[in-house]
C-alpha cells in the first residue's frame, strides 16, 4: 500500500456521498472535503494533503499561486508530481514505511493499538482502573489506513510521553490554524491550496527526497539518550519542510495480511493491525521552530526567550486569543500561522483575484494535561482582510477590546461569586462556566466590533480604532450581557431578605465599575464617547 498512490482517504463528493480515492484526485472539482470518522483524523488527513502538496507541488511566486488556485491541476499533473516521493510513503511491506522507525524494533514488547490514539487510557490508567471517562477497549483493531493516520496523528501532535518518549516538533497538543472558503460549494482543492505557501514568501533550499532531511524514516534515527542530540530548526541536515513530516516517535506498525472489521471506521479490511512496537529516545525537537501551520506566543520582554506554540486550553477556543491566531506582531511577541500571513500578502497584491475568496479560519487541536488529552476542540472564526502594513496598528485596538473584555469577566465572576457565598474563601469549586457562557454570548459582538472597524480603516487609511459609534455600540452591548449574565446566575431565585441584600449590593458594585470604572472611563476618552450617568 503506498499513500500516496493508491485510494486509501474517503472524501466527501458534491452529491453527498463518499469515495475512497488516490490523493492524486484531491483536484476534482466534485471532491469537497476529507470524510475521516473521527475529529483529529480529519484535522489530520488536512495537515497530510497540505503537507503534501508544499513539499512536491509548491508555487514558484505569487501568480502562479493565484492560477493554481483558480484553475487546480489535473490528476496526471498530480500523480507525476507525487510520483517523486512515492518511495517514502509505503504503508506496509519492507524497506522505509511512513512515519514508522528505521529501525525494526524486534526486541521491543508489542503493544495495543489503540495506544495510537491520544485519548486513549495509559498502561497505569488500565491497570488502576481510573479511566473512568475515557474508556478502554476503543479502535484494538484498525484497519492499515486507519492505523497509518492514527500514527500520522500521534507524530504531529505528540505529547509528552514520559521515559524518553519526545513531544512533538510543535510540543503536545498544538493548535492547528487552517484558512478555509466560507462558500458552501468550496472544493476541497481550494481548502488546501489556501494554505499551500509559494516559494518566493517562504524560503528554503531544494528538497532531497532520499537522506531523511525531509522525511525522517528513510534514515536511522538520530537517538536522543545523550546530551546534545537535539534537532533544531537550523540544523544542517534537515530542511524545513521536515516540519511537516516530524518524527518524534520510534513506532513500528505489526501488519496482519487477514481480513477484519475497522473498529474505527467499521468497515472490512483486507489488512488490519492490532499492535505496534515502540522504543524512546526518538528525534529530540528542540528551540525555535516555525511550523506554517501554528501561532506562536513569544516573551516580549525576553526577545531570546524560546517561542511556545499556542495549545488548547479548558473552556475551549473563544475570541480572547483571536489576535494570535489572525495578526503577527514583533512588539507583541506573537506570530499567526505562516500560511496566515502569506494569504493576507498574496490577497493584497491580487484583491481582484481574490475578491471573491470569502475566508475563515479553522482553529482545532487537544487540550493536554501534561500525557493525558482533556479534550478535542474545533472552532471556525472569521478572517480579515486588511493590509498587512497596518495590522501593529490594528492589533492594539483589537487587544483593546480583549482586554476590557476579559475585564468585564473577572469583575462578573467575582461579583457573582460575592452574591453566592458570605465570604472569598468559602468561594470554591469550577466556575468555568461563567467564563464558557461569558465568552459564547460576547463573541457576535466582538466580531460585529472588528468587522465595522475593517470596514472604517477601508473608507480612512488613517484610522486606527473604532470609531465612537461603534465604540459606543460595542460597549453598550458588552454592559447588558455581563448584566444580564449576572441576573441569570444570582438573582434568578428570590431567596432569603439578607441574601436579596448581598445580591443586590453586588449588582451595584458590577454595575459600578462598566459604568465608572477606571478602565471603562478610560476606553470612553479614547473613543471620545460622551460620559454621561448611567441608570443601573
Amino acid at each position: 500500500m503506498n499513500l500516496v498512490k493508491d485510494p486509501w482517504l474517503p472524501m466527501r463528493l458534491q452529491d453527498g456521498s463518499e469515495q475512497v480515492l488516490p490523493m492524486s484526485q484531491i483536484s476534482r472539482s466534485d471532491v469537497v472535503d476529507f470524510a475521516l470518522p473521527r475529529a483529529d483524523f480529519q484535522g489530520a488527513a488536512y495537515q497530510f494533503a497540505i503537507g503534501l502538496l508544499q513539499t512536491v507541488f509548491a508555487p514558484n511566486g505569487q501568480t502562479e499561486w493565484v492560477k493554481l488556485f483558480e484553475t487546480p491541476p489535473s490528476q496526471e499533473v498530480l500523480e507525476n508530481a507525487f510520483h517523486s516521493v512515492e518511495h517514502a510513503f509505503h504503508g506496509d511491506g519492507d524497506g522505509p514505511l511512513f512515519m514508522q522507525d528505521f529501525d525494526l524494533l524486534e526486541k521491543q514488547t508489542a503493544t495495543k493499538v489503540s495506544g495510537l490514539l491520544i485519548e486513549a487510557p495509559g498502561e497505569n490508567g488500565i491497570k488502576n482502573n481510573t479511566d473512568h471517562f475515557i474508556k478502554r477497549g476503543i479502535g484494538e483493531q484498525m484497519s492499515l489506513e486507519m492505523a497509518l493516520l492514527a500514527l500520522f496523528t500521534l507524530q504531529i501532535n505528540a505529547p509528552a510521553g514520559g521515559a524518553g518518549h519526545r513531544v512533538g516538533l510543535r510540543g503536545g497538543g498544538p493548535l492547528t490554524t487552517l484558512i478555509q472558503p466560507s462558500t458552501e460549494t468550496a472544493t476541497l482543492w481550494q481548502k488546501l491550496w489556501l494554505n499551500v505557501i509559494n516559494r518566493e514568501d517562504w524560503v528554503y533550499y531544494d528538497p532531497d527526497f532520499t537522506d531523511g532531511s525531509v522525511f525522517p524514516w528513510l534514515a536511522p534515527t538520530k537517538l536522543s539518550d545523550k546530551k546534545n542530540t537535539e534537532i533544531y530548526e537550523n540544523s544542517k541536515d534537515i530542511n524545513l519542510l521536515h516540519m511537516f513530516w516530524a518524527m518524534p516517535r520510534r513506532i513500528r506498525l505489526e501488519v496482519q495480511h487477514r481480513e477484519g472489521v475497522c473498529h474505527i471506521s467499521g468497515k472490512t479490511a483486507q489488512k488490519v493491525v492490532t499492535d505496534y512496537r515502540t522504543q524512546n529516545y526518538g528525534h529530540n525537537y528542540s528551540g525555535n521552530w516555525s511550523h506554517p501551520l501554528t501561532p506562536y506566543k513569544g516573551d516580549p520582554k525576553k526577545p531570546e526567550a524560546e517561542w511556545l506554540s499556542i495549545k488548547g486550553q479548558p473552556g475551549g477556543l473563544h475570541y480572547k486569543i483571536w489576535d494570535v491566531l489572525s495578526f503577527s506582531s514583533d512588539t507583541q511577541a506573537q506570530k499567526c500561522a505562516a500560511v496566515v500571513s502569506h494569504f493576507e500578502v498574496v490577497s493584497k497584491h491580487y484583491r481582484k483575484a481574490l475578491k471573491q475568496v470569502r475566508s475563515r479560519l479553522w482553529v482545532f487541536g487537544y487540550d493536554m494535561d501534561n500525557m493525558k488529552a482533556r479534550c478535542w476542540y474545533s472552532a471556525s472564526m472569521p478572517l480579515f482582510q486588511f493590509d498587512p502594513e497596518q495590522q501593529n496598528d490594528l492589533l492594539v485596538e483589537v487587544k483593546y477590546l480583549q482586554k476590557l473584555s476579559s475585564d468585564a469577566l473577572w469583575h462578573l465572576r467575582s461579583e457573582v461569586k460575592a452574591a453566592w457565598f458570605e465570604s472569598p474563601s468559602d468561594a470554591k469549586g469550577d466556575m468555568s462556566f461563567i467564563d464558557m457562557e461569558f465568552w459564547q454570548r460576547t463573541e457576535n459582538l466582538f466580531f460585529d466590533a472588528i468587522a465595522k472597524l475593517m470596514e472604517e480603516i477601508q473608507e480612512d487609511d488613517d484610522r486606527q480604532q473604532l470609531s465612537t459609534a461603534a465604540a459606543k455600540t460595542w460597549l453598550t452591548k458588552l454592559q447588558f450581557v455581563v448584566l444580564d449574565l449576572f441576573d441569570e446566575y444570582a438573582l434568578s431565585e428570590l431567596g432569603s431578605e439578607r441574601t436579596m441584600i448581598k445580591r443586590i449590593e453586588a449588582r451595584r458594585s458590577l454595575s459600578g465599575w462598566l459604568y465608572g470604572g477606571k478602565d471603562i472611563k478610560a476606553f470612553k476618552t479614547d473613543h471620545k464617547i460622551e460620559a454621561k450617568q448611567e441608570v443601573s
